[in-house]
């Protein structure tokens, strides 16, 4: 009975570890093929990520492309003329603004309230006077009580005597609503013919003063100026790092 005993579990247990054992060995056979199943699908993921990616990348690329150019600074330009005036008079200036770039094709123009805020009143003052080829003073009854109007119209005329290439640059106008007298004008813009908008010879004055020969002299002095200045900044920029080398 204990030999029967014995058989009857010694047959289970060989039933049992022969089936273990054939599992085993059809698991070691197929081991290789299913890693290499899992390899090559590993494989396929990484490839479609990589072509994911790539596609992306040049989706991005392309979108950054588009966007380039408006990302790029844009090249400054050279005004053909700058009105200065009150803050009273805004609209008058903007109405002029219009007039001359519509009506006579004078343009691009700009009016002084139209400049960059945040900055510094002189500093403005300065890029608008020697940015344009033509300073317009709009002389109506609020000009004279602007200090600061005073002081621009001052600074303008100085500029034009001080530099050749403006001479005859600085234009003093009296538009049709609420124009300065005549007899209440600083003497010193008596002596510069002024823009009358409601005479009849408007239009003439205007061909007459705004010529392409003066706006292009001008232009290419302001570029020359700007490149001088810019290779000096240069210079300066280089021999700075070169001091500091040769500390270091």
């Amino acid at each position: 009975m204990g030999i029967g005993k014995s058989k009857t579990h010694n047959f289970p247990l060989c039933f049992s570890w022969g089936k273990s054992h054939s599992v085993d060995t059809s698991q070691g056979h197929l081991e290789p093929e299913s890693r290499k199943a899992e390899i090559v699908s590993l494989c396929d993921v990484v490839e479609q990520s990589n072509t994911t990616e790539k596609q992306t990348g040049e989706q991005e690329g392309a979108e950054v492309g588009e966007e380039s150019p408006e990302g790029e600074a844009e090249e400054e330009v050279f005004l053909k003329f700058v009105i200065l005036h009150t803050e009273d008079d805004t609209d008058e200036a903007l109405r002029v603004q219009e007039l001359l770039q519509n009506d006579f094709g004078i343009k691009p123009g700009i009016i002084f309230a139209e400049m960059p805020g945040g900055r510094q009143h002189l500093q403005n003052l300065d890029d608008a006077v020697n940015g344009s080829a033509w300073t317009i003073l709009l002389l109506t009854e609020n000009f004279l009580r602007d200090t600061w109007c005073n002081f621009q119209f001052y600074t303008s005329l100085m500029n034009s005597v001080n530099r050749q290439h403006k001479y005859n640059s600085v234009i003093p106008m009296r538009p049709l609503n609420n124009p300065l007298p005549r007899e209440r004008t600083p003497f010193a813009l008596q002596t510069i013919n002024a823009l009358e908008e409601e005479s009849r010879g408007f239009s003439t004055q205007v061909e007459r003063i705004f010529q392409d020969s003066v706006y292009k002299t001008q232009q290419t002095i302001w570029k020359e100026t700007r490149n001088k200045v810019q290779r000096q900044f240069i210079a300066q920029d280089e021999a700075y790092n070169t001091w500091v080398a040769s500390v270091l």
